[in-house]
This record gives C-alpha cells, sequence and structure tokens, in this order.
C-alpha cells in the first residue's frame, strides 16, 4: 500500500520496493498544439519528480517518425500504433483542422483499444477524432470551443458541454489550451489524494485550480459562494464522477479531510449534506440530458450514475415532481 507522508513524498508502507506505473499513452496528432501537449504530460512528469518515485509512465504513439506540432517542435515516438496497448489511459491530442484527420488505421485502433477496455480521452480537437472513430456514443463531452459548432453539426448527437474538461465513465475529454492542467490536478488527485495534486499544481504555478465544470473563456468558488479548498475539491471530484459517483470517504480523501468535517462543511456552507448535494448535481445533469438529447432513460440513468432506471425514476419524480418520461414530453409540447 502507498500512502504520502507529511513532505508529500510516496511512501511504501508495506515494504514491498516496486509497483506498477500508472501508465499513460499519448497520440499527438500532426499540428498539435505545443501548449496543450505540455499541460497534459508535465504534470505528470512532476508527480513521479516530486514523489521521488514513478507513479506515471508516458508513452508516446506515432504511425511514423517524429510528429510534429503546430510550431518547430517534434515528439519522438516511443511505441507504434496496434502494438504495446498495455495502458491504462490514451489521450488523443490534436490541433489545427481534427476534421481533416482520416487514418483509417489510427480510427480502427482506437475502436481496438476500447473493446479492450482501455480508458480513451481526446485533447483539444483530440475529442473530434474520438467522435469520427464513433467512440462518443452516449457519453458526455466537451471540445475546444473553437470545434464545438463544426462537431455539433457533423456529429449531431455528441453530447458536448461547454467546459473545460469531462469524465464519463471510460471517456476523458478536455477542450485543450491550459486545461490539461486542471484535468491532471484531477486526476492526480484521485489517485493521490488532493493534497499532493495541490503539490504538483503548485510546482506550475497553477495556484487556481479550476474546475471541469468552469467554462472554456472567464469560477467554482464563486458558484459555492465559499473558498474553503476543501469544498472546492470535493464538488470538483463530484463534477468529475456523475457516472461513477464517489464514496463519502472518497471524497473526504480527495478534499483532504475527515467525513464528518466534510459534512460539517457541506452543511454550513451550502445548506444539505455532502451526498444529498452530490444528488441533487447528478440530477440536475439528467435533466439536462432527459431535456436535450435522445438518449433512452436507461442510458441517462447509467449516464448520471443511479444503479437501475427504477431508482433513477423515483429520484427524478422526487426531484422534480414528474417521471422522466413526462418531463421529456412535457419539454417537447412545449417546443
Amino acid at each position: 500500500m502507498l500512502e504520502l507522508d507529511r513532505n508529500f513524498r510516496i511512501q511504501d508502507i508495506s515494504g514491498a520496493t516496486e509497483f506498477s506505473p500508472f501508465r499513460v499513452g499519448i497520440l499527438p496528432v500532426p499540428g498539435f498544439a505545443l501548449m496543450s501537449y505540455a499541460c497534459t504530460v508535465e504534470p505528470l512528469r512532476a508527480a513521479n519528480l516530486l514523489s521521488d518515485s514513478k507513479l506515471y509512465e508516458i508513452v508516446h504513439f506515432s504511425s511514423g517518425g517524429p510528429v510534429p506540432s503546430s510550431g518547430a517542435a517534434l515528439i519522438e515516438r516511443t511505441s507504434r500504433p496496434g502494438g504495446a496497448e498495455d495502458i491504462d489511459l490514451l489521450l488523443v491530442v490534436a490541433g489545427g483542422d481534427p476534421f481533416a484527420f482520416d487514418d483509417a488505421a489510427i480510427l480502427e485502433w482506437l475502436r481496438l483499444l476500447d473493446v479492450r477496455g482501455v480508458r480513451i480521452g481526446g485533447v483539444s480537437g483530440g475529442s473530434v477524432i474520438l467522435a469520427m472513430a464513433g467512440l462518443m456514443e452516449g457519453r458526455r463531452m466537451t471540445v475546444h470551443w473553437e470545434h464545438a459548432a463544426a462537431l455539433s453539426e457533423i456529429h449531431p448527437d455528441c453530447l458536448i458541454e461547454r467546459r473545460l474538461y469531462v469524465m464519463d465513465r471510460d471517456r476523458v475529454t478536455c477542450g485543450g489550451g491550459t486545461a490539461p492542467l486542471d484535468l491532471m490536478h484531477a486526476l492526480i488527485s484521485s489517485q493521490w489524494g488532493g493534497g499532493f495534486a495541490r503539490l504538483v499544481s503548485d510546482w506550475f504555478l497553477h495556484t487556481d485550480v479550476r474546475a471541469a465544470a468552469d467554462p472554456q473563456r472567464g469560477n467554482l468558488s464563486e458558484r459555492l459562494g465559499s473558498n474553503s479548498p476543501h469544498l472546492v475539491e470535493a464538488v470538483s471530484a463530484m463534477e468529475d464522477h456523475i457516472a461513477d459517483p464517489l464514496s463519502l470517504s472518497q471524497l473526504a480523501m480527495v478534499a483532504g479531510v475527515t467525513p464528518r468535517h466534510l459534512n460539517r462543511l457541506f452543511a454550513e456552507r451550502l445548506g444539505r449534506s455532502t451526498m444529498a448535494y452530490y444528488r441533487e448535481m447528478r440530477l440536475d445533469v439528467a435533466q439536462r440530458l432527459i431535456k436535450d438529447t435522445p438518449m433512452s432513460i436507461a442510458e441517462v440513468s447509467e449516464a448520471t450514475g443511479f444503479a437501475t432506471s427504477s431508482h433513477f425514476s423515483g429520484a427524478y419524480r422526487q426531484a422534480f415532481g414528474a417521471s422522466p418520461r413526462a418531463g421529456r414530453q412535457a419539454d417537447a409540447s412545449v417546443g
């Protein structure tokens, strides 16, 4: 078992000297934005440096030789697509005109990774490529605002949200630019705790970590009416885990406080318990999906983390005074 000591260095308290690093595959697409790439990989490198452990291993994929960025930088490959699929997460980093991407072999490889259970994500225009591969069906997603309108027109069934990043089950999408810094903060926080994640963010002078739902274009603390870092960390983690809800103890771990203290914070600042607030958040997302998408009730139930459709329908009726089906019909009649 690994934990962090008071200096946030990784300690092995079980006596074992080795553990498997979390393997992150990066597929840079020619013309990718260097800013998006750096904000994706540098926090992982810093996590290794600051922990004095190899928490993360980065594997660069390319079909050919070095991949050119939109500037002068080249990224050397460490593996070819179709091989070395022993990775935990693959991120497609793209910029420029991702709609012009036409590498059928890469699209087929992404679908194969999906079948093999690899978590897949897109950064900036990378989300467009995931949609091209047919991997975003029934998944909430985001994309750089520059591509959002065109993606919506070409793939009208895509559930696009104007957020910095979206984690929906086995998909991770990010708007690009500096937003990957916030995404990586959330990833590191979920794996090693909010304290260590903040240390990594501080390493890059990234002291104002943004929440997933923050707009791509000007803050969670303002929406909550509180500057409590513990509260902000917990709510940010909730927004990252709509489809796979975290427990109270997991939220407390991310926030760096005890479950009892977290509940007291929520009661004092937001007027309800931690899990009641979380449930309301998931139901608000469900209401948007019911009104704005063609997803079935069962699909909405799954996308918002309810165990069964009947459980979801009961919670929805209690919150909004009507069943999900009746809510959709009423919205359609108004339209």
